[in-house]
């Protein structure tokens, strides 16, 4: 993680198992989804362990990645920077930027991405609005 939240994000370091693997020797597309999901998972845990309200309460509802350039095995762990893209009223919308943990920081990133979540409450299965306290997380990891 970076001194000041906004500054470039949450970094979680993911390793590769040889089963996110296609037969190319690429990371698997469809692995790439696993892979933010326990990015996503390690920094909102990391931030609220007493509160995980996000984890508990929130479900995809959208999601987009673009491939820029290939990953592999060798990659890994794979540095996944994170940070809140935009906020509304019951959703929230997470940015990626994934590079092999040997990349700098201004190297292009081989994966970009977004996953909008919705809050909702759990017992009536119903959207929920995003509390005070979250709203003041989300502004914390907003980019300007």
């Amino acid at each position: 993680m970076t001194d000041t939240p906004a500054a470039v994000g949450y970094d979680a370091f993911v390793p590769v198992r040889w089963s996110d693997m296609d037969a190319f020797e690429h990371i698997n597309h469809a692995r790439m989804v696993t892979l933010l999901e326990e990015a996503r998972i390690d920094w909102l845990l990391s931030e609220s362990p007493e509160n995980p309200s996000f984890i508990t309460s929130s479900f995809i509802a959208d999601i987009h990645l673009r491939y820029r350039s290939q990953l592999r095995h060798s990659d890994s762990p794979l540095r996944i920077t994170m940070w809140i893209a935009k906020h509304r009223a019951v959703d929230f919308t997470i940015g990626y930027e994934v590079r092999s943990a040997r990349a700098e920081l201004s190297d292009p990133p081989a994966v970009t991405g977004t996953t909008q979540l919705a809050v909702a409450d759990v017992d009536t299965q119903r959207l929920r609005r995003i509390t005070d306290a979250e709203r003041e997380y989300l502004i914390r990891w907003s980019r300007p």
